[in-house]
């Protein structure tokens, strides 16, 4: 059996170069070397086939370029988009994301932070399911974080890019009240033991302004759930005219329930939906939803995590995403209205 080939070291390195190790290393970097030398080392690694220890560099400049990307709940489309988008922005800066998946339970997403935490994350990139609990303050004391979606009410962050929540709930009633929609179903994601999240906040104090009856339904972001929970509620006994659903995901749970029980959207029942996922586009009839500039948050995101690892000052540490309503068909006009 071949054995297994010997890892060049980079005293070897040195030693082809004449060089010492620390100025190899330096050269290696990019650091405190001329263009020259620099050149010289790097042509003498590539002809002894040096390749860096990722663990020994590691320990050596006590960062893993490794960043913890922690998502709320990957059962919701967009924000497997919106994951996707920022791992490919810290692909690109040589750094890599580590994504993990809360699945929508706010006391899991505590216990992955600190898991990434223990992994010696150089940061931690999060898309809060509760932003109000109280475990971020020390988890943020430990390694920059970066909140992306909600703010961390109770931690202090190295930058935040938050969604004007109440901007786009208001945009999204004040349309439907607009169509003469005076019985309105929000379906959130939210948990029980999480009431209090901002979005849903913002809507009952809408919904209160605009005099209109809302009631805030907890839905599970997974299509066949979403799709049980959307049937119960066209098939009662007095069904809203409209359903607002806080994630496009959700909206497609209504599509099924609606398709499933003969009702038509965009004449029996209008739905909105929240984050223009491009499926939305494709539905019949296209969903009514809030465009919130994905690729821009991304860029964001990622800009603020690679500023805080590197200790860089940022002129705005906090960005706020303005919502942009994209109408389409399936959100009309109440009868008689």
């Amino acid at each position: 059996m071949a054995r297994p080939s010997k890892r060049t070291t980079l005293r070897e390195v040195a030693e082809a170069t004449g060089l010492s190790t620390a100025a190899v290393s330096y050269a290696l970097r990019g650091k405190h070397v001329s263009k020259e030398t620099e050149e010289r080392v790097r042509r003498a690694a590539a002809e002894l086939g040096y390749e860096a220890d990722p663990i020994a560099r590691a320990l050596a400049s006590g960062r893993t370029s490794m960043v913890g990307v922690l998502a709320g709940d990957l059962q919701d489309l967009w924000q497997q988009q919106l994951m996707a988008a920022i791992g490919r922005e810290l692909l690109a800066g040589d750094r890599y994301a580590l994504i993990l998946d809360a699945g929508g339970d706010p006391d899991r997403e505590l216990v992955l932070a600190k898991q990434l935490c223990d992994q010696r994350v150089d940061a931690l990139l999060v898309s809060p399911v509760n932003p109000a609990a109280e475990g971020w303050a020390a988890i943020a004391d430990t390694l920059p974080v970066v909140a992306v979606g909600d703010s961390l009410s109770a931690a202090r962050t190295a930058g935040q890019v938050i969604f004007d929540n109440r901007a786009g709930i208001d945009a999204v009633l004040e349309y439907l009240h607009g169509l003469g929609h005076r019985r309105v179903t929000v379906l959130t994601p939210t948990r029980p033991s999480t009431p209090d999240r901002p979005a849903d906040v913002y809507a009952r104090e809408a919904a209160e302004r605009l005099g209109l009856s809302a009631e805030l339904v907890p839905c599970p972001q997974e299509l066949g759930e979403a799709t049980a929970v959307a049937r119960r509620l066209l098939e009662g006994p007095r069904p809203a005219t409209a359903v607002f659903c806080f994630s496009d995901s959700l909206a497609y749970g209504v599509y099924a329930a609606a398709a499933a029980a003969s009702i038509e959207v965009g004449r029996d029942v209008s739905v909105v939906g929240f984050d223009d996922h491009p499926v939305s586009r494709v539905l019949t009839p296209p969903l009514t939803t809030v465009d919130w500039g994905l690729a821009g948050i991304a860029d964001e995101a990622a800009r603020l995590i690679v500023a805080a690892i590197e200790g860089k000052r940022v002129r705005r540490k906090r960005i706020l995403c303005a919502p942009r309503m994209s109408e389409r068909g399936s959100a009309v006009r109440v009868q008689g209205a």
